[in-house]
């Protein structure tokens, strides 16, 4: 398999890199939008996001809609993001295996929810209803979290994969979140993988994180992609043969571009090997 040709890779847009972004296109294969930041854009911005669109393939990536809840996700959300979708007309939408409220008390992050049968059913009735009106099933991406929640009689992999089997959903598989909540709760990353539904996962995060003063693991996109994770994003490559799109993910901190595309030949190098392991 020709890893050069089928993988794409990309970064996720943000002001700050934007003209850096622009400047690289020929680097870049795909661009990562927040979806949310522009729910409530004016038309120039809505109208920019679409001259970019028109440049380079678009994911629009959403965190606040909370789908992984007992609770209906908020609709005006979900109309928000049809209207985007509608205008952008993006490759694919995704959002986070997380709850964000309850009721309607805002907690201000992702949240884990209960890793139970009900939730594995109140996720998939959430994402049947986003799917009914957006008119498309979000690819689904793990989050990380430094509390392992409580009544959670399935682990994280058995959740992700009841998920996704009752669902239909496809993955958003963020490898520094599986990494960074293995080390948190004393799991094996390799393992993790090899326990989901791999073939369900479309596209790929990496970030970076930093080590906190109580020992846990901070996945804060502030720091360079650690080479675990890319050992993580080789494996990967080795057990799928379906196409992945990697996007590499910073909300700060940020290098010069020639830093960032330099992690993102990194990257390219991590899957080429892995493709390269998998047919020796």
């Amino acid at each position: 398999m020709a890893a050069e040709v089928d993988d794409r890779f990309g970064l996720g847009w943000r002001p700050q890199l934007a003209a850096g972004i622009l400047a690289n296109l020929d680097s870049i294969d795909i661009v990562e939008v927040i979806a949310d930041d522009y729910f409530d854009a004016g038309s120039k911005h809505q109208r920019a996001l679409a001259t970019l669109a028109a440049q380079v393939p678009i994911g629009l990536h959403g965190i606040g809609m909370g789908l992984a809840s007992t609770c209906r996700p908020d609709q005006k959300r979900i109309d928000a993001m049809a209207r985007l979708v509608e205008k952008i007309q993006p490759e694919s939408w995704s959002e986070h295996l997380a709850f964000v409220r309850a009721g309607e008390i805002e907690i201000g992050h992702l949240a884990a929810a209960p890793r139970n049968a009900g939730t594995v059913d109140s996720t998939a009735a959430n994402l049947e209803r986003a799917a009914k009106t957006i008119g498309g099933i979000p690819l689904m991406e793990n989050i990380a979290t430094l509390i392992d929640p409580p009544g959670s009689p399935l682990d994280e992999p058995q959740w992700i994969a009841g998920v996704a089997a009752a669902s239909g959903c496809g993955l958003l598989l963020d490898l520094q979140n599986v990494f960074a909540n293995c080390m948190n709760f004393g799991t094996d990353p390799f393992a993790f993988l090899d326990r989901i539904p791999l073939h369900r996962v479309a596209t790929v995060h990496l970030a970076g994180g930093v080590w906190m003063d109580n020992g846990q693991l901070l996945d804060d996109h502030l720091h360079d992609v650690p080479d675990q994770v890319h050992a993580l994003l080789r494996h990967l490559a080795m057990r799928v043969s379906q196409p992945l799109t990697v996007v590499l993910e910073r909300d700060g901190n940020y290098p010069k571009m020639s830093d960032l595309l330099a992690q993102l030949d990194h990257a390219r190098q991590a899957v080429r090997d892995g493709r390269r392991l998998a047919a020796a």
